[in-house]
């Protein structure tokens, strides 16, 4: 069976910004990847092109078996599409919104009606469906903006840093409703700068740098590469921060690192919680107070970090973000 989503060698460039470098990705059928990267790696153009609202300077794509650039109004009927910034009119109602787009999909008005009234229900929105849409608060809209994408039922889904900008319970919430959406059978791409959003919803993560994917593989795959655990601990009394780090060497299986400022001492180790046992009694034995220890395992933060050496806000501004180079290109 064909992946619903498959991405082969693509090249997009926006002046001397090779947006994608000759990307190839596939996402099988019912499942959900992550597409990580820092700004500007390229996330924002993939999507993009995958949704045939810009076309490659080269390389194919299908979705749903249906190839992106010789038809792309069939793939249209295929998709649902969030975008970074809630699309929704702002003059209309929620339930407006969301009959107009059935409508638009050639909906007859009672089918567009039901379709709305569920979907009202169904993000919570029902009490507010008949404000206009500029009367919600940010976790509204992007509510309104991802039901405003299920009208049609769409097999495969493409969200676009979904959960941007939105307050714990929201994020929750929404994360709540991709699940259910994954187990109900719908494909998903999705980009995100949350990478707690990808180790919770995603089957599998691609990491993206510079127009290039440059590692794959599941959550746990992605941190075995990076490493086993860490002890980390505060000493209490700075003067003793040499003394720890000598005594804890033997334990070590590789550098041990400091941070001097917060008296924080890092040592790579393997065992699990019986090494964490040892370390205590040999700083025990030594006098040596501690202000907090641990045991800590590789996340998908020291992942990202150690592949691309950047934090996920990024220092870049985004070349995808409405109005940018990319925006710009794809108008001409």
């Amino acid at each position: 069976m064909a992946p619903a989503i498959q991405a082969e060698n693509l090249v997009k460039t926006f002046g001397d910004v090779r947006a994608l470098d000759g990307v190839s990705l596939d996402v099988p059928e019912g499942t959900v990847l992550g597409l990580l990267g820092p700004n500007g790696a390229g996330k924002t153009t993939m999507v993009r092109v995958l949704t045939t609202l810009l076309r490659p300077d080269s390389g194919r794509a299908t979705v749903a078996g249906v190839d992106v650039l010789k038809h792309p109004n069939r793939v249209r009927s295929l998709i649902g599409l969030s975008g970074q910034y809630a699309a929704v009119d702002e003059y209309l109602t929620g339930r407006e919104n969301l009959q107009m787009v059935g409508e638009l999909y050639q909906m007859t008005g009672r089918a567009a009606k039901a379709r709305a009234d569920e979907l009202l229900e169904w993000f919570n929105l029902d009490e507010a469906a008949d404000r206009t849409a500029k009367t919600y608060s940010g976790g509204m809209r992007r509510r309104l903006d991802l039901a405003a994408a299920l009208v049609v039922r769409p097999p495969v889904m493409f969200l676009d840093e979904p959960t941007t900008g939105l307050d714990p319970r929201n994020r929750l919430a929404l994360w709540e409703v991709i699940e259910t959406l994954v187990e109900q059978g719908t494909t998903l791409l999705l980009t995100t700068q949350y990478l707690e959003e990808a180790d919770r919803l995603a089957h599998d993560i691609a990491v993206v740098d510079h127009g290039r994917v440059i590692a794959r593989g599941t959550a746990d795959q992605l941190k075995a590469q990076i490493g086993g655990e860490r002890v980390e601990l505060v000493v209490h009394d700075r003067a003793l921060i040499e003394t720890a780090v000598e005594a804890l060497k033997s334990f070590a299986v590789g550098d041990p690192s400091v941070e001097r400022n917060t008296r924080k001492i890092t040592i790579p180790v393997s065992g699990g919680a019986r090494v964490l046992a040892d370390v205590i009694r040999e700083l025990d034995s030594r006098r040596i107070t501690i202000d907090d220890i641990g045991l800590r395992r590789p996340t998908l933060d020291d992942v990202f970090l150690s592949l691309t050496g950047h934090v996920t806000s990024g220092e870049a501004e985004e070349n995808e973000r409405a109005g940018g180079g990319e925006d710009a290109e794809a108008k001409r």
